[in-house]
């Protein structure tokens, strides 16, 4: 390369040429055209290739045609690279601010016309609302100018380069450049033009720039309007016509504060918003304003004067086919999605969205924390050694992406808090960004949650702080030291309001013990809730060598340095479908809380703003899961942060079924987001009367040997189980192990919640160590009696001295086949175990088990800390709807607290099995599936699992919990399963 092309690629400066000032995403009715659609396109290993294409007369028909916008690696099947998934490595030397000669680079025509018209135009500029990571422009071999920050809006003054009739525009795209060292997210790396091109036509007298800050106080609006245009542009109208405002300002001195009586205020809640125009006699710009005032109050973090909770989601623009190229379909559906599971807040991870994404957060309604697009969190290698935002050199890169972020996006009323950025250390450019936010935007508070000790941000921060930290931060008075603070520093961050930028790590099966954080929300007001990493799986749709396709993270592209499937960390997969995880995060933030006292019904409204004059309450009994009666109750509206006591309906309790009643808060009418009856919050009251559960029935006849015999619909060869009604079975066999979760898989060191753990060293290592995934059994005896048949084994690994015996006992009791097993751990066990449980085996034969009926816990999987979304009831599914197809294959589908479980073959019932609780009143759990814990593990993708054919049950006397340990903490001590003896009792009954 070049010294002269290795010096622009590696130039710290964030543009050169005829850029002009960032402003806001306007839409106006002033000419436009949009640049969208097949461009020419060539591709180079390196950035040294001959820059002749940008001459008019440069012949491109040998080129390749791209869509734009596109990432050129997510185009041609893999003829245009490769994409590459990091999380803090740079897929490159740390060699600020240079980046290697192998550096692919991208080159773009197109042909346009000038309309007609346009001629008149003061101004021709050409935007580009996003191009990873470096690029140049040329139009008709003119070179216009070059700019960085991939999500970031950049325009250029083309007027002097374009002309009547045909034109050629050319962009030059590198890969790797400065930039990049900024832009260190936790994402996949994708070049390319991804977000679109138009051209615009400026006119004279036109506006250029609209700032509309609102504010409200106790139903009375203000609107200061802030106009950059040229004198001749005036007079400017401006025009709220449902208030009946129309204010002209004859000049820009002119230009001052309305007051509107009688608003409504906008929230996340009710999100109002007004329709306005501001307007010259040659351009009209359209708004939606939002009446809102945005201030922080001691340590409250306050929106028109009332506490906000941030019950939110981080939010990377990601799709599996397209990456981060913007479908407003697709977000309008995905923004749906997060109302309809209570989100009320999005977390702008790590860099400005797409700007339609925030007009339909204005209209939906949701919180927003508008991030702007810098991360450096590969420094962390190199002690933050050269770190750029504490670099002199980078000072002018790091203050034009902020200004670019707040400019673009400063009419959106969903914008309440701007965020420098992520990871990115910290240092005196983070400072000198937070500095000239706050000149420019006094009214919205500053966030940056690496600034540990407070010095220029508004609000306290932090990532995956334990329940115990979170707690000591919002207790008053609390000398608990803070992250990176002396205790004076820590007396300073507990005076502001604190939330969680980022907790939960919703990576794979999990995450658990949400509703620990959501409970501290309620008892330390300090404490304003957080944003769960993070919304969606980022998994590349790619096909497998056999056809099958399936979701793609890192490595599967053969990068150099990845980090595996990091990137699956989603409470939605990749497929758009919601995770048993987002299902808990609804149930726990639920914003109408149910209390139950006596014949009455407390019920709580938790909303920020909104009474609750939007819903209807119903509630239904349920004996043994059938709906016996309904109704609904008679609720007056609740007004936000108020309560009311109805009285219960009356409930019929049945003598021999189980009875809950349920009560639900839905939408009354249909909402932008969800139809009439959607569920917003639930409830149920367990009604039962108390039953005794049959006492086991002692033996003392016993006799040795026997084991081959039959036992009612069972048949035992040697001791063990060989058929059950007719068809094949074994088991059960003690499992142990289960399928590594994300989260049992990480060796990372937050190990704060269990007292079993080692620091560095993950649940899944230690498992393995002891031997869980290869158990193997030794018969120590058999005997039987007339009606019953005892077998106990002793249950170890190879090159273990641990063991667990197994007594199972099968009897036939008032005619049903009765099993119970007494499990019994040796001394020595040290860690926690995954479950304890034991698996069966069935064969398909003729009819395979095909899926099951069960009253107990659901619909959903189940955990001991992610129980809240799972109620009693009656329930069905397929055997391949019963587990989730999580990127990475694991633990799934177990569903708690099982009474009664049917196995079905198509329409036919094949087993049913009572479960028993045991003398503790614990009731055990099912997994039924396709595979085994252990072959489930050894795959990496779903599709890698064999072919079976078998199925397996697996009952569960207890599960180990699911935490958050893949980023953030590990299981509560009180969901850690220990090694401890348990019992597992059913009755087996053949089908109908």
């Amino acid at each position: 390369m070049s010294s002269e092309l290795s010096a622009y690629v590696s130039d710290t400066a964030p543009w050169h040429g005829a850029l002009r000032p960032a402003r806001s995403w306007l839409h106006s009715d002033a000419p436009v055209r949009s640049l969208n659609g097949l461009w020419r396109f060539r591709l180079s290993p390196t950035a040294s290739v001959a820059a002749d294409f940008p001459s008019e007369d440069f012949d491109d028909h040998g080129w390749d045609s791209i869509p734009v916008p596109a990432h050129w690696v997510l185009e041609g099947d893999g003829a245009y690279g490769r994409p590459i998934y990091t999380n803090i490595q740079f897929p490159f030397p740390i060699d600020p601010p240079h980046v290697p000669d192998e550096n692919p680079t991208g080159d773009y025509r197109r042909h346009f016309d000038l309309p007609d018209g346009w001629s008149d135009a003061e101004r021709i500029v050409l935007r580009f609302d996003g191009v990873e990571s470096l690029f140049k422009v040329w139009v008709n071999g003119t070179e216009i100018g070059s700019a960085g920050g991939s999500r970031l809006a950049h325009e250029f003054d083309v007027t002097s380069a374009v002309r009547p009739g045909d034109n050629v525009v050319a962009v030059r795209v590198h890969q790797w450049s400065a930039a990049s060292y900024l832009e260190d997210q936790d994402q996949w790396w994708l070049p390319g033009i991804f977000r679109d091109v138009t051209l615009l036509a400026r006119p004279a007298g036109g506006i250029e720039d609209v700032w509309l800050r609102t504010g409200y106080d106790d139903g009375r609006g203000r609107v200061e309007a802030e106009i950059t245009a040229d004198p001749a542009a005036f007079p400017v109208t401006l025009r709220i016509p449902e208030l009946g405002v129309e204010q002209v300002w004859r000049t820009a001195a002119d230009v001052a504060p309305v007051e509107v009586d009688r608003v409504e205020p906008w929230s996340a809640e009710q999100p109002r918003l007004y329709d306005v125009t501001v307007s010259s006699a040659a351009e009209s710009i359209a708004l939606r304003a939002g009446f809102r005032t945005v201030e922080i109050r001691g340590d409250r973090f306050l929106v028109n004067g009332r506490r906000v909770v941030f019950h939110g989601m981080n939010r990377h623009e990601a799709h599996p086919e397209r990456g981060r190229v913007f479908d407003e379909a697709h977000a309008r559906a995905d923004l749906a999605r997060m109302k309809r599971f209570n989100v009320n807040a999005i977390r702008t991870s790590h860099y400005p969205p797409h700007p339609r994404l925030l007009d339909l957060a204005d209209e939906l309604g949701f919180w927003v924390v508008l991030e702007c697009d810098l991360e450096t969190h590969g420094f962390d290698k190199a002690g933050w050694t050269g770190n750029p935002t504490d670099d002199p050199a980078w000072r002018a890169a790091c203050l034009d992406r902020i200004e670019r972020t707040v400019e673009r996006d400063k009419n959106h009323p969903c914008v309440v808090l701007w965020s420098l950025g992520n990871e990115a250390g910290t240092g005196s450019n983070l400072a000198a960004m937070s500095a000239w936010v706050h000149a420019r935007d006094p009214e919205r508070p500053v966030h940056y949650e690496g600034d540990y000790t407070g010095e220029y941000t508004d609000v306290y921060s932090r990532m995956y702080s334990n329940v115990l930290e979170t707690e000591q931060i919002g207790t008053d008075g609390s000398r608990a030291p803070l992250l990176g603070c002396t205790p004076a520093q820590g007396a300073r961050q507990r005076t502001k309001p604190f939330l969680l930028c980022e907790y939960a790590h919703a990576m794979g099966n999990g995450p658990g013990a949400l509703d620990q954080y959501e409970e501290l929300l309620h008892r330390f007001p300090r404490l304003h809730g957080g944003f769960v990493w993070e919304w969606r799986d980022h998994g590349i749709l790619a096909t497998a060598p056999d056809g099958t396709p399936y979701h793609a993270y890192g490595g599967d592209f053969g990068e150099v340095v990845h980090d595996g499937n990091f990137v699956m960390d989603g409470m939605v997969l990749s497929d758009d479908v919601p995770t048993p995880g987002l299902h808990e995060f609804k149930a726990v933030v639920q914003p109408i809380r149910f209390a139950f006292a006596g014949g009455e019904l407390a019920i709580t409204n938790l909303r920020h703003s909104a009474d609750t004059s939007d819903l209807r309450f119903r509630w239904r009994v349920e004996h043994d899961g059938t709906v016996v009666d309904s109704g609904e109750l008679a609720v007056p509206a609740v007004a936000a942060g108020a309560s009311e006591r109805v009285a219960l309906p009356p409930v019929t309790v049945a003598p021999d079924a189980e009875t809950w009643l349920t009560v639900e808060a839905v939408l009354a009418a249909e909402t932008a987001w969800a139809p009439e009856g959607h569920e917003v919050a639930t409830a149920q009251l367990d009604r039962s009367v108390r039953r005794p559960v049959p006492a086991a029935r002692p033996r003392t006849d016993w006799r040795p040997g026997g084991g081959t015999l039959a036992l009612g619909i069972a048949e035992f060869t040697d001791g063990s189980l060989t058929r059950l009604a007719g068809r094949a079975v074994t088991g059960p066999r003690l499992e142990l192990f289960r399928a590594p979760t994300d989260n049992d898989a990480s060796p990372a060191d937050r190990i704060e919640g269990s007292d079993d753990s080692v620091a560095g060293v993950s649940s899944a290592e230690l498992w393995r160590r002891d031997g869980l995934d290869r158990l193997t059994a030794r018969r120590i005896g058999v005997e039987h009696t007339t009606d019953a048949l005892r077998t106990v084994d002793r249950v170890s690994a190879a090159h273990s001295a641990l063991s667990v015996t197994v007594e199972t006992l099968w009897s036939v009791e008032d005619g049903a086949l009765e099993l119970r097993v007494e499990i019994e751990p040796s001394r020595g066990w040290r860690t926690v175990w995954p479950r304890i449980g034991v698996r069966f085996e069935l064969p398909d034969g003729t009819a395979p088990v095909d899926g099951a009926e069960w009253f107990g816990l659901g619909p959903l999987e189940s955990y001991p800390d992610s129980l809240r979304a799972a109620r009693t009831g009656r329930f069905s599914a397929g055997i391949r709807d019963l587990s989730v197809a999580y990127a990475r294959p694991q633990e799934t589908g177990h569903r708690s607290r099982l009474r009664r479980l049917t196995l079905t073959s198509g329409a036919t019932e094949v087993l049913h099995i009572d479960a028993l609780p045991d003398t503790r009143g614990r009731r055990p759990g099912f997994t039924l599936g396709r595979h085994t814990p252990q072959q489930i593990a050894r795959a990496a993708h779903p599709f890698e699992l064999p072919e079976s054919a078998t199925s397996h049950l697996i009952i569960d006397a207890a599960q180990h919990g699911l935490g958050s340990r893949a980023c953030g903490p590990d299981v509560w001590p009180e969901f850690a399963l220990r090694p401890e003896a348990r019992t597992i009792r059913l009755r087996i009954t053949p089908g109908a």
